[in-house]
């Protein structure tokens, strides 16, 4: 049964009438049009969905819309513009990293929510944090020196 439902999108508010039970990524791609999340697997396994909720970085294939009543949702549209892109999304460009692309929506919202707790990470704590995260492409290597940079960036 369908709810009216409060979402904090990139900073706008948007009303929804949808199934509080309806994953949060469907209300963000379906109902409010954004190309970023993607739907990856579906399971929370492969990362290509991740969104921040509160400054926290979550998959929004498993977190019902319901969830997220009341919170910040942020995504990759939100996080940097092509003017003034985030310090993660600018270290990717700058290492040359992404290949197809498709996952790295999972891979720069993941490192940016984890590079504002921690700004000078390690390595292990760098592969810790982007554990789980798929790149069929296998640039990791590249993604882990755009990390580095980018923790560097962001002093």
């Amino acid at each position: 049964m369908a709810e009216r439902i409060s979402l904090n999108v990139n900073g706008v508010s948007h009303d929804l009438e949808v199934d509080p039970d309806m994953p949060l990524l469907y209300a963000l791609r379906n109902d409010l049009g954004l190309s970023n999340p993607h739907f990856g697997c579906g399971l929370a396994q492969c990362g290509a969905c991740t969104v921040h909720m509160n400054g926290e970085a979550i998959r929004s294939c498993v977190t019902p819309v319901s969830a997220a009543k009341g919170a910040r949702i942020t995504t990759l549209a939100g996080l940097g513009t092509p003017e003034k892109p985030h310090p993660m999304q600018q270290a990717l460009i700058d290492e040359q990293a992404p290949q197809c692309g498709y996952c790295m929506n999972g891979w720069i919202m993941t490192a940016a929510a984890f590079l504002e707790k921690n700004r000078r990470p390690s390595d292990g704590q760098i592969r810790k944090a982007l554990a789980g995260l798929k790149c069929r492409c296998g640039t990791h290597m590249g993604i882990i020196r755009a990390v580095k940079r980018a923790a560097k960036a962001m002093g």
